[in-house]
């Protein structure tokens, strides 16, 4: 069990349970319930390299990149992330083939991550030694991963990764749609997004008998808004299978988030086709941010279901201090009317931006899945 409640435990089960929750749901005493936080791609451009490294200690240091949106986060029970490089040691580079630095994943640590997710297209990017360094270097500073593995015996006997929370089970499987053609070295593992494949893990995931079952999906067409009708019968498969969630990454942009909480076929059960960038060095409008997913789970008796559904719209500022470009992760709606915080007008107005084009796609696709705004240290829901 990975407890994170020492970090996280404004919200304690018995209040959430007694009182009205951040979206405005009162729940009664006989519940559980916990809240899952879902996050986009976590890149290592070679900006973001040069913009944490001490000139002259040659260390490196990404703390402040999460600074601003740490409080979002650690609201949080359960936070899971896409972690879209390796941590295949120096040289250290970015885009094609990722390499950054380990103090990227403490810093991820740091914020307030709780579990990653390593399938996905640049997972092979350094070879066998990326990937099992990457796995050895997430091990060595105590984050739980899921998606590739060092060999397939490791596979069979870790996956699902099992998350345990206050009496609520969750199994995760993580799928990557292929690794940029380039062939997975034996004997490392990751998990190849193949319809049969995952068929079989979610039967296998089932015996466990997991309150609720999660795939992680990097999947979908690059900086294309609306996901294909292949993405979408897929994820309706696996939801009919037994999957209770799917949560996709890839496209770097966002695309639509669906909670069918009034649907008699999928029952309650819910979809995120992309999240979008988190952090990163694309500045072309709708790469420059993404959202965060919170998605409340409540278990009574022996049924567990979605209870509530949200997302943040965040921004990555990019502002040139000392002669170095420098990242920082905001919440939008808690700087969207701030321009007095950006060095230049045309920071802010880039934000808005992104605000307005991603509202103008969400607002309009989405089901049921509104807004959070974030209000100082309130968050309230855009219904």
């Amino acid at each position: 069990m990975h407890n994170t409640n020492s970090k996280k435990g404004y919200l304690t089960i018995s209040l959430l349970c007694l009182v009205i929750n951040g979206f405005g749901q009162t729940a009664d005493s006989s519940c559980q319930k916990i809240s899952l936080l879902f996050i986009g791609d976590i890149m290592g451009h070679d900006e973001q390299i040069w913009s944490a490294e001490n000139r002259m200690t040659h260390t490196f240091d990404y703390d402040t990149v999460f600074s601003y949106i740490k409080p979002v986060i650690s609201e949080a029970d359960v936070v899971i992330a896409n972690f879209e490089v390796t941590l295949a040691g120096p040289p250290y580079q970015g885009y094609p083939h990722f390499s950054s630095p380990p103090s990227l994943a403490v810093a991820c640590r740091n914020a307030g991550i709780d579990y990653l997710a390593t399938a996905n297209n640049h997972a092979v990017d350094r070879g066998k030694e990326g990937i099992t360094g990457t796995l050895n270097r997430l091990d060595s500073i105590g984050i739980p991963h899921t998606g590739s593995f060092i060999n397939r015996s490791v596979r069979d006997s870790l996956q699902p990764l099992m998350i345990k929370e206050e009496g609520i089970s969750i199994a995760l499987l993580n799928y990557t749609y292929g690794t940029n053609g380039l062939k997975v070295p034996e004997p490392v593992i990751v998990n190849i997004l193949d319809k049969d494949l995952v068929t079989r893990d979610i039967e296998k995931a089932l015996k466990l008998h997991p309150d609720f079952l999660i795939l992680f999906l990097h999947w979908g067409t690059e900086y294309d808004t609306v996901p294909s009708v292949a993405q979408s019968d897929l994820a309706k498969y696996f939801l009919s299978l037994g999957a209770d969630l799917i949560i996709g990454s890839h496209p770097h942009v966002l695309q639509r988030m669906e909670w069918y909480k009034n649907d008699t076929d999928l029952n309650g059960k819910g979809i995120v086709y992309s999240l979008g960038n988190f952090i990163s060095n694309q500045r072309k409008p709708k790469t420059d941010g993404g959202s965060m997913v919170r998605i409340e789970l409540t278990k009574r008796g022996t049924k567990t279901e979605i209870s509530d559904a949200g997302f943040y719209l965040t921004w990555v500022y990019t502002p040139i201090v000392q002669y170095r470009k420098q990242f920082y992760i905001l919440p939008c709606s808690e700087f969207e009317n701030r321009p007095d915080f950006f060095a230049k007008p045309a920071d802010y107005d880039q934000m808005k931006r992104f605000i307005s084009d991603s509202r103008a796609l969400l607002y309009k696709q989405n089901i049921n899945v509104p807004e959070v705004i974030c209000n100082g240290s309130s968050r309230v829901s855009n219904k």
